[in-house]
């Protein structure tokens, strides 16, 4: 796949990737247990396409965010937090009259039972994003565009700018990466997620997880299965977690990457780290195989910390890692620590 895209317009600086989407400000408890017994709560940020926005940026990438947030403390906070990382956030735009969105959970893992979330986002300023209150320009001013499933679940005013945006038009446009990140609970009747896809078949590379595939559309049988529910997007990856990706390029090659052992801290944030990988790597144009193995290494940086960001591996000690061959590569062992440079002990055998 051939990253072009169309020229930025003057005011708009170029740059390689812009990401839309709302960012909330998170709020973790400071020592374990239940919402309802936590004394207090440590402040942080949270959004998926912020978060591939950062990622990206501390990976070497020029980088856009594109939101709406509250003209309040929590909208400074996020603009200013994710500006820390490098990302340009001039296009975001202040909402007077709605919220920044804000969301409360528990520190355990977000898979177990145990762990509670408690969002408070309707009514929020991103809610608003409609194709005639955004900055276009500046949206489709990067090499891609990165959209993903949450943020037409926010509003039918953004269901229609995430539909503006995955059509297909004569006129050219960036490559758009759609990862489809189906949350339940935001689509609260069952065929409500068919929408998404929809928007995915407009896409030109697809992220998407086996499992949210089957509880969003009903797709059985693997990633085959997928892909033949999904033909129209040059790229196609399926992520099967511990198991690893696989890939079907514009030419109809399918590609599998095994994922590397990982001791994981919290699977927060993995997914996000994993499309921010494979977009690098796509980038930089290295070959299919590679952009997965960069995908697994930058999911796996998010599994060995506790926060939803995680400062990734060095470009050269992930080249590294990415060149090993098959057979050192499946016996790869990362465990807390292992993203600095020089921590070769941190990689290791069985």
């Amino acid at each position: 796949m051939t990253v072009t895209g169309p020229a930025a317009p003057a005011h708009h600086a170029p740059v390689d990737v812009v990401t839309l989407g709302e960012s909330m400000v998170t709020f973790v408890p400071s020592v374990p247990g239940r919402l309802a017994d936590v004394p207090s709560f440590d402040r942080g940020i949270g959004g998926a396409e912020s978060n591939v926005a950062c990622v990206l940026a501390a990976a070497g990438h020029t980088v856009r965010w594109v939101s709406r947030v509250g003209a309040d403390g929590f909208g400074d906070h996020l603009v200013e937090a994710i500006g820390t990382y490098g990302v340009d956030t001039s296009a975001v735009r202040r909402d007077p009259a709605r919220p920044t969105g804000i969301y409360f959970r528990t520190a355990g893992d977000r898979a177990t039972d145990a762990h509670e979330v408690a969002y408070y986002r309707a009514g929020s300023a991103a809610s608003a994003m409609t194709s005639q209150n955004m900055d276009l320009a500046a949206i489709r001013s990067g090499r891609v565009l990165h959209l993903s499933g949450i943020t037409p679940a926010l509003s039918a005013g953004c269901l229609d700018l995430t539909a503006d945006l995955t059509a297909r038009t004569p006129a050219g446009r960036p490559l758009v990466s759609f990862d489809v990140n189906h949350r339940p609970g935001l689509w609260p009747r069952p065929d409500d997620a068919r929408v998404l896809l929809d928007l995915a078949r407009g896409a030109d590379l697809v992220f998407v997880g086996e499992d949210e595939a089957e509880d969003a559309w009903g797709i059985t049988g693997g990633p085959d299965a997928i892909r033949m529910a999904l033909p129209e997007p040059a790229t196609l990856v399926v992520k099967r977690g511990a198991d690893g990706a696989v890939a079907y390029d514009e030419h109809g090659v399918r590609h599998t990457e095994p994922a590397p052992r990982v001791d994981v801290v919290a699977a927060v944030g993995a997914g996000d780290a994993f499309a921010a990988g494979y977009l690098s790597g796509t980038l930089r144009g290295l070959p299919v195989p590679a952009r997965l193995r960069h995908g697994h290494l930058m999911a796996a940086a998010a599994l060995t910390t506790a926060g939803d960001l995680a400062a990734p591996p060095s470009r050269a000690h992930a080249d590294r890692l990415a060149d090993l061959d098959d057979a050192a590569w499946g016996t790869l062992h990362l465990g807390p620590g292992w993203t600095a440079d020089g921590a070769v002990e941190e990689v290791r055998t069985p």
